[in-house]
């Protein structure tokens, strides 16, 4: 089973999962940090990819290269459920495009890295314009167990779950999660997500009640998706 580390750069998180003796590192712009930690508990970084190739996400990965000689895996290149081991862990890769067209997720365990795909309690902007391919990457992250715990590529959290409260004033949840999550290891997980984030509830009857109030298309799943994509 590996384990994840996450680093805080501005907004943005870099994340590394490691076993007992080898890591890598995902989005590392947090390099100096990560370094630092790979020394203190003698890991050795095996290699370095990224959710997606946006400049914010890039920034560590030729300091990591250079100072550890680890091996780049670029995001572009993953075929999808591809695997990468670790120790004795493996790690699942998810191309996930939406976001970007190149935009993946790594799986381990109960760990989702998901980088700009989806965010606690939003979901990332549709910059590739495939907004059925984001919809559909979507589902399949639904797919994943209540306890999988979602890291994201940023900490969007206070606008995010303002504007959930904005959409569903009535839901609880969303003041729940405010209130309780950690901002210094900051995750969510699925079953979280189901019940604040507007972007996973299209099902949900408030949010359903919500769209039509709006007279936006709601006939289907991904009626409603895209109209909650076009909501302000």
């Amino acid at each position: 089973m590996l384990n994840i580390e996450q680093f805080r750069y501005g907004d943005n998180f870099a994340y590394l999962l490691y076993g007992t003796k080898e890591a890598m590192a995902v989005d590392g712009g947090a390099w100096q940090e990560i370094l630092g930690f790979l020394e203190k508990y003698n890991l050795t970084l095996k290699y370095v990819t990224n959710t997606h190739r946006h400049f914010d996400h890039t920034p560590g990965d030729e300091h990591l290269l250079a100072k550890t000689g680890a091996k780049y895996l670029n995001c572009t290149r993953f075929a999808d459920n591809e695997k990468i081991v670790l120790d004795d862990g493996e790690v699942v890769v998810y191309r996930t495009p939406g976001h970007s067209r190149d935009s993946v997720c790594f799986h381990t365990s109960d760990i989702l890295i998901t980088g700009d795909t989806l965010f606690n309690g939003t979901v990332g902007n549709c910059f590739s314009g495939d907004l059925q391919g984001f919809f559909n990457s979507i589902v399949r992250l639904m797919a994943l167990p209540d306890e999988t715990r979602v890291f994201a590529g940023h900490d969007y959290v206070r606008d995010s779950l303002a504007f959930a409260r904005h959409l569903e004033p009535q839901n609880k949840d969303i003041e729940d999660f405010m209130e309780n999550h950690e901002p210094g290891f900051l995750f969510s997980t699925m079953a979280q997500e189901r019940r604040i984030n507007p972007y996973l509830r299209f099902n949900e009857k408030p949010v359903i009640e919500l769209i039509k109030s709006r007279r936006l298309p709601h006939a289907t799943a991904w009626e409603r998706w895209h109209s909650l994509m076009t909501m302000e």
